[in-house]
């Protein structure tokens, strides 16, 4: 996988799951964590109320233990109902989210309160429970709305949270998914135009009567395709494989330019295993041929280097030809080959990548660089 496109799909696979890849479903999460959560509220309540003196002993103890536990009970069970509530209303405005949340914790706390009330009344005989006024249970029911708001602030947050983050893997992946079409779309591009001018030239041989030429041009030509069928456009490849493929195209073409063409290689050892979109090269060697080698009578010298310096791959194709006449764009008249290999390298490094052309004089230089990974 190319290097923007990996770290797309790492970035979307990276996304963390709150509730963790152990649990079988959000919703053995959700009765898990609430299990745990007011055991620890119950445990809490209970180990504190130890360093306080009580009267009458065991039997106190006992009684507020009964408290306790019913208080536990009561949240879990009203908390729980809450949650289904708000599923109605959590992917609503915040205007009507936060209104409904805090009447409905309010009334729940409410239910809270009474039961814990009527729970000192029961088990421990706090009979001055029953002569609070409504104004007092209204009062001290705002501690159980802080707990039980505090309860919702960490629902829906985890729900918003885990919203967003699914939002955010879907954007990622789709993302991805434009990158390999466009990737896989600007690749394939290139072979209709290879072999639309390959074939052009075994032609060429044929009417010329060279008939043991073009026998190599059409031998060599198949062992050039059969390379490149078998490599996903998605992969990368070393430096050393794309060299290997270059030199099946180029055997193809010094069956047509014989010794008009020479070439001049300048591979650095070190930059041979680092990794390179499949036929990047190609297209760029091919429009040199097209526009300077094959108009000339003697020929010409086209030019081929690599090397490393620090983390980048710095990669040029150059010929001796005529260039580009003052005032002409600069991959606008010379065919596919540059305006494809420069939209290639956008999609897959971005602002990572830099692509040059200019006139040497005589000739045209074509500079690419970009990020180097080196093949362990």
């Amino acid at each position: 996988m190319h290097a923007a496109v990996s770290r797309t799909l790492a970035a979307a696979d990276a996304v963390p799951r709150p509730i963790g890849r152990l649990l079988l479903s959000r919703e053995a999460a959700f009765w898990l964590l609430q299990a745990l959560g007011w055991s620890a509220y119950f445990a809490a309540n209970y180990f504190v109320a130890l360093f306080y003196p009580m009267e009458a002993g065991a039997n106190k103890f006992a009684g507020y233990f009964r408290v306790v536990v019913g208080a536990a009970i009561t949240g879990f069970v009203l908390s729980s109902l809450l949650r289904y509530a708000y599923r109605e209303v959590r992917d609503r405005p915040p205007a009507i989210v936060v209104p409904t949340v805090l009447v409905l914790v309010y009334l729940a706390a409410l239910t809270w309160r009474f039961e814990i009330d009527m729970g000192y009344v029961v088990s421990m005989h706090e009979w001055a429970m029953l002569q609070q006024s409504w104004a007092r249970i209204y009062a001290e029911a705002l501690v159980s709305t802080y707990l039980l708001l505090c309860w919702s602030a960490l629902y829906l947050g985890i729900h918003y949270y885990e919203a967003a983050q699914r939002e955010r893997e879907a954007t990622l992946r789709a993302t991805a998914l434009a990158q390999e079409t466009q990737v896989k779309m600007l690749r394939y591009q290139l072979n209709p135009h290879f072999l639309f001018n390959t074939l052009n030239a075994i032609s060429t041989l044929i009417l010329d009567r060279d008939n043991q030429t073009a026998n190599q041009a059409v031998t060599r030509l198949s062992a050039f395709l059969r390379h490149t069928l078998d490599q996903d456009p998605m992969k990368k490849v070393t430096l050393k494989a794309e060299l290997e493929a270059l030199d099946l195209y180029l055997g193809i073409e010094k069956l047509r330019f014989g010794p008009r063409l020479r070439l001049d290689l300048s591979i650095d050892p070190g930059a041979q295993e680092a990794m390179v979109p499949s036929l990047l090269l190609q297209p760029l060697v091919e429009n040199a041929l097209k526009y300077a080698i094959a108009p000339s009578e003697t020929g010409g010298t086209l030019h081929i280097g690599a090397r490393l310096i620090g983390q980048r791959l710095l990669l040029h194709v150059a010929d001796d030809g005529p260039g580009v006449p003052n005032g002409v764009n600069i991959g606008s008249g010379r065919g596919v080959g540059l305006r494809n290999t420069r939209e290639r390298l956008q999609v897959l490094y971005g602002d990572r990548a830099r692509f040059a052309s200019h006139n040497t004089s005589p000739g045209l230089r074509i500079d690419i660089e970009f990020p180097a990974e080196i093949v362990a």
